[in-house]
């Protein structure tokens, strides 16, 4: 095939010319170039790119979640945007094994040259965390400025003005309280899964008083850990216990939003509520993906540098490690698991629900 002269050009369309030559050493400004310091640029550069893919994905799932009627067909769409970020994350996390390929020695042949600049001042990244809905408050802090206070302006301007924005977690919460099934009509949902779980405890008790290898210590031990778990029972049944967590920070999540979660869990085999339950996983792999990309960061900046303070002026390892632990945005969701209940211990759907529930629910039913 000829190529005419308006033909699109590989290089062209990549913009290769810029691409490859954005990688400058400040080692060789220095006069003595570090060969690692190459790899070290490109990897971080490589981040950047995935972090604005990342960011392009949640963007688009924004837009379909910020309507007051969400179709099914564009909550696939969602979860599709969402998978993509997982299987990025799963790129993110393999690139620190190319980066520990450089030595900690190699490391400080160029390290020096590269302060104060840190990975604290990527803004794309804190977009990320502000899209995803990260709030200010929740974050480990290593200083008690903000958490921008060593951006530019631009870019302190540009993130900061996300947090006014509506994010992920404020748009999943606002679709789950808006599930139609909780309550429909002479089923009542919470009702019918506060006595299901009645019966589970004191069959549970039944079962630990009755155990005939079990000595009385070791009953009296076991229906003690069983009243911690009929507390945390309690405090979910009761509207007012439950604010009172959530003003604590001990959840986030509102109270109808993690009844209708709890709903999508149990009842996932319903053919309609099986695309529901799939973005709650998959907004559950993102939370601990990140997670782990962050101990894994933790774990390499130790075998970097050990206990030295980080370019940006941080604990380095150990602020690292304190940020994976509490930097989470779904935590209620990966918690939810406690409130589970076995099959078998389900209340029974009426049969029109379960009819409704096979894809032949209409918005003017229930």
């Amino acid at each position: 095939m000829s190529q005419t002269k308006d033909a699109l050009y590989y290089g062209d369309y990549l913009q290769l010319s810029k691409l490859l030559d954005a990688q400058h050493l400040e080692s060789a400004k220095k006069g003595v170039p570090a060969h690692d310091e190459m790899l070290f640029i490109i990897v971080h550069q490589t981040y950047e790119l995935w972090f604005k893919q990342v960011l392009w994905e949640i963007d688009g799932v924004l837009r379909i979640l910020n309507q007051k009627v969400v179709e099914e067909k564009s909550l696939g769409k969602a979860t599709a945007h969402l998978e993509r970020i997982v299987s990025i994350q799963r790129v993110l996390t393999q690139q620190i094994d190319v980066l520990e390929t450089m030595t900690p020695l190699d490391f400080m042949d160029f390290r020096d040259h590269l302060v104060p600049a840190s990975g604290f001042q990527s803004a794309q990244w804190r977009l990320v965390e502000n899209r995803l809905g990260m709030r200010s408050t929740d974050r480990h802090s290593f200083t008690k400025t903000s958490y921008t206070s060593r951006f530019s302006d631009a870019d302190k301007q540009r993130v900061e003005s996300t947090e006014k924005e509506a994010n992920l977690f404020e748009l999943v919460q606002s679709w789950l309280e808006r599930t139609p099934f909780v309550q429909f009509g002479m089923f009542d949902f919470w009702n019918e899964y506060s006595e299901a779980v009645d019966r589970m405890l004191a069959s549970d008790e039944s079962l630990i008083r009755t155990n005939p290898t079990l000595t009385p210590d070791e009953i009296e031990a076991q229906v003690k850990s069983l009243g911690k778990t009929r507390s945390h029972f309690d405090a979910l049944f009761d509207k007012a216990a439950y604010q009172a967590l959530v003003e604590k920070g001990e959840m986030r999540l509102s109270h109808k939003a993690l009844q209708a979660a709890l709903l999508i869990h149990l009842y996932r085999d319903e053919p309609i509520l099986h695309l529901p339950f799939r973005l709650l996983q998959v907004l559950v792999d993102i939370d601990e993906n990140f997670t782990t990309w962050r101990y894994r960061h933790a774990a390499m900046a130790m075998r970097m540098i050990g206990t030295k303070i980080g370019t940006g002026g941080s604990s380095g390892s150990e602020y690292l490690r304190k940020a994976a632990e509490n930097n989470r945005v779904f935590g209620d969701l990966v918690n939810l698991s406690t409130f589970f209940i076995p099959r078998s211990e389900l209340p029974r759907l009426p049969e029109e629900l379960s009819t409704q529930l096979g894809f032949y629910w209409r918005p003017d039913q229930g």
